[in-house]
């Protein structure tokens, strides 16, 4: 391994392991939350949705998570993406990273929503530096960005810590994983995921909840997976983020809402592998795969 590769996964051991330091989580209907920076899930925040005739209209949903036609769409779409640089301590290049990622994904996904034949809309982006109200409500403790359901709005703040160390494949692992929230509501999967959880009881709405996060990250690593051999991450880099998730995803989380580290750094590399948001039916698989 040259000093560059080294260099750069030393970089990454540090994004990750201050990203893990500081998670929170709420359910939907309060605040879900994973505070991640750059690396580990950002907060995603969603509102509760009313069920209407309790257990009928449950399973009337069901059907939007188990069988929706973005499962249909092949492989993900590849997009020419082209971030920059992400030098430390540049406010300026982390705002155009973002940016730029937020659009390939936008590309990407809305291919992929045109093939479905399904209504496709952007998420708003919102870079911050400080921390700020939102229609989602107040903004969970050491949060570093989130998804609102409210207003389609992803909301990312840029911290010191986070100019100290950029990591780019951790920061677009991020958005994508907050994006893949966003495909989950455009698409009506929350539909089904919200009228569920206003009916479950514990067990099973932290059953829910992974198969909701387990989703996104999965929809994240196959939008990673179209970047292979690009300039936005190494072999190493992908292999050695998988790795910090196996051993570390779920440790900082106080319940298991995201899943045991091996049961996401398995949906993680089901995603990278398949290219195609198809793998990612979280919502269909055993219950032993998303423990």
């Amino acid at each position: 391994m040259d000093h560059n590769h080294h260099r750069r996964l030393k970089t990454a051991a540090l994004a990750l392991t201050v990203a893990a330091t500081s998670q929170v989580l709420a359910f939907p209907g309060v605040a879900t939350a994973s505070t991640s920076s750059q690396a580990t899930s950002s907060v995603t925040q969603v509102q509760q949705a009313t069920t209407g005739a309790a257990g009928t209209t449950t399973a009337m949903n069901k059907g939007l998570a188990t069988n929706n036609r973005i499962y249909r769409t092949g492989r993900l779409a590849r997009v020419n993406c082209s971030p920059g640089a992400l030098p430390a301590g540049s406010t300026n290049a982390y705002r155009r990273f973002l940016t730029r990622v937020t659009d390939c994904l936008n590309r990407a996904w809305g291919t992929q929503f045109r093939k479905a034949g399904m209504p496709f809309s952007k998420p708003r982006l919102r870079i911050i530096t400080r921390k700020v109200g939102n229609a989602c409500g107040g903004w969970a403790t050491g949060a570093a960005g989130f998804y609102c359901s409210a207003d389609r709005t992803m909301y990312m703040l840029i911290t010191k810590n986070d100019l100290r160390q950029p990591f780019p494949l951790g920061i677009a692992r991020l958005m994508a994983h907050e994006y893949g929230h966003h495909v989950q509501n455009i698409s009506k999967i929350w539909t089904y995921y919200t009228a569920a959880q206003a009916r479950a009881g514990k067990a099973q709405r932290l059953q829910l909840s992974r198969n909701s996060e387990l989703q996104a990250e999965c929809f994240s690593s196959v939008f990673i997976s179209t970047q292979q051999g690009s300039s936005l991450f190494t072999d190493a880099e992908w292999d050695y983020t998988v790795d910090w998730f196996r051993k570390n995803g779920a440790k900082t989380w106080p319940q298991n809402d995201h899943g045991r580290g091996p049961t996401q750094a398995a949906w993680m590399t089901r995603g990278y592998n398949s290219g195609s948001p198809g793998a990612c039916n979280t919502w269909a698989a055993s219950p032993r795969t998303t423990t």
